[in-house]
C-alpha cells in the first residue's frame, strides 16, 4: 500500500543550505522509489488556517518510506532543512484501492453500539 511522507513546513526565507537540500533530496529518494506529488506548492485554505507550505512524497510501501527517512543519504542532508525551515513531517498509509467510506461508517457505528452495550 502506498505510504506518503507529508511535511507541513512553516514560512522561512530560503538560503544556500535550503537550496542544497532541495538539489540533493531526489537522489536520496530514488533508491526507495519515492516521488514528489506536491513540492512546496501554495495552498488554498478553504477551512481553518494553514501557515506555510506542504510537501507530499509517495513511496510504494511503509518499509521503503521508513528506509528512505532513516537512510544515511537523507539523514546527511536533513539538517540543511531542519536548521532553516521549521515544520512537521509524518508518514501515513494511503487508503486501499477498494476503500469505501460507507463501509467504514458502518463498522464505526457497529463498534460504537457494541461499546455502548458493554458499558450499559
Amino acid at each position: 500500500m502506498t505510504v506518503y511522507a507529508i511535511a507541513h513546513l512553516q514560512p522561512a526565507p530560503p538560503n544556500e543550505e535550503v537550496f542544497r537540500y532541495i538539489e540533493r533530496i531526489q537522489a536520496t529518494m530514488d533508491p526507495y522509489q519515492g516521488r514528489f506529488l506536491v513540492h512546496g506548492a501554495e495552498v488554498e485554505v478553504v477551512e481553518g488556517s494553514w501557515p506555510g507550505k506542504i510537501v507530499i512524497i509517495a513511496f510504494p510501501d511503509g518499509e521503503r518510506a521508513r528506509q528512505w527517512y532513516d537512510s544515511p543519504a537523507y539523514q546527511e542532508i536533513l539538517p540543511l532543512r531542519t536548521r532553516n525551515i521549521p515544520g512537521d513531517v509524518i508518514l501515513v498509509p494511503g487508503a486501499p484501492e477498494d476503500y469505501d467510506a460507507g463501509r467504514t461508517a458502518a463498522a464505526m457505528r457497529a463498534a460504537a453500539k457494541e461499546e455502548a452495550a458493554a458499558t450499559a
